[in-house]
């Protein structure tokens, strides 16, 4: 209920009063640290700690206490140094965030590559999911700056085709639906034009400049913070190793000269026990310190795994909103052009309702008559 692993050390003397073996931690997520890694190696050592039995054994049999041992180790497993229950050892372990597919809860272990021959650390792969999107950012910003260009082109095209003296000639009212024509032209490209200055301000730029400054140092500094923790871990854990074959070599040699009391092999060997039990104790004392050590520094990598991956899924969800944002902005842009574009050739569309074939052509009689007297009958 409290999450506190208290222990009672043995002893051939009166009793050692109960501690909790490290102080509890504030963070919120610390539960799932002390429920599930705190107490793994911890048991093993206390375990190892209680005297051998004085009971003859078979030859080839195994100590209660190693017996033991090896119980709470088949409960438990250790990967790279961290320590994890097996899969059905244990209570299924309740997620930090249930529901939310979190990055708190599923990059604990670490990841083989493709190849299978080393392995790449949960922590190292939301730190590639941050690079990868930062990229993808990047790549986004070059795909608007492609569209901008094609945009510019195409009005500069559009502009100079407004130019052109072809049909400059025709005249009447198709004349003039023609000239106007030719106009919206030029009014076409300027709104393409603006279009992709608004590109270029709106959606390229702030694509391009979201999160330049110190990003992939910060990034470094969450890398190095992790890393340096976890190696930590991995030096407590070999202290936590080399601890234990200590108190077996320990507990062997109590065993052996406990086995030659019984059969009273030397007067000095009480004595020798004596002194087997002060090593042995010795040695368990060294394993329970190691072992206190080891579970502080896993569960500050625990809490310091949850933060930081807590604050990568914060940024991951900052840039995703950022790049919705402004790709929304570039479909606003291009709806307002289509706008526009239409307003180009609203008046073109007006002209070419008036067009009158007779109208032109009184027009253009008038214009180029060479008179109206028709011919007649030769007389005789």
């Amino acid at each position: 209920m409290t999450n506190e692993t208290t222990w009672r050390r043995p002893s051939l003397s009166a009793e050692v009063p109960q501690r909790p073996l490290a102080r509890q931690s504030s963070s919120p997520y610390a539960k799932g640290c002390h429920s599930s890694s705190r107490t793994s190696l911890t048991e093993a050592a206390d375990v190892a700690l209680r005297r051998p039995t004085m009971s003859k054994r078979p030859p080839g049999s195994v100590s209660p206490a190693r017996r033991q041992i090896r119980e709470v180790k088949e409960t438990k497993i250790t990967i790279n140094c961290v320590t994890f229950p097996r899969p059905g050892g244990s209570p299924e372990q309740q997620l930090l965030k249930p529901n939310e597919w979190s990055y708190c809860d599923y990059f604990w272990t670490d990841k083989k590559d493709p190849q299978g021959t080393t392995s790449v650390a949960g922590f190292e792969v939301l730190l590639q999911k941050q690079l990868k999107g930062k990229q993808m950012q990047k790549e986004m910003s070059e795909f608007i700056h492609e569209r901008i260009k094609i945009e510019e082109e195409y009005a500069k095209n559009l502009s100079k085709l407004s130019l052109s003296p072809l049909a400059a000639q025709d005249e009447g009212t198709l004349g003039e639906a023609w000239t106007q024509l030719k106009k919206s032209l030029h009014d076409e490209a300027e709104v393409h034009l603006k279009f992709s200055n608004k590109l270029h301000s709106e959606v390229e730029k702030p694509l391009l400049t979201f999160r330049c400054d110190n990003f992939k140092k910060d990034l470094k500094k969450y890398d190095h913070h992790i890393a340096d923790l976890r190696k930590q871990l991995a030096s407590r854990y070999a202290s936590v190793e080399k601890s234990r074959r200590a108190l077996a070599d320990r507990q062997k040699d109590l065993e052996v000269k406990t086995q030659q009391l019984e059969i009273k092999i030397s007067n000095k060997t009480e004595e020798d026990i004596k002194k087997a039990r002060r090593k042995s104790t010795q040695a368990g004392d060294d394993l329970m310190r190691c072992v206190d050590l080891y579970n502080q520094t896993q569960c500050k990598w625990f809490e310091e795994m949850v933060t930081t991956s807590m604050e990568l899924e914060k940024l991951e969800v900052e840039r995703i909103e950022w790049i919705q944002q402004h790709l929304r902005q570039y479909t606003t842009l291009r709806h307002e052009t289509d706008m526009f574009n239409q307003s180009t050739v609203e008046p073109v569309d007006k002209l070419l309702q008036n067009v009158d074939p007779g109208r032109d052509r009184e027009l253009w009689v008038k214009e180029n008559n060479t008179g109206d007297v028709r011919p007649v009958d030769m007389d005789i």
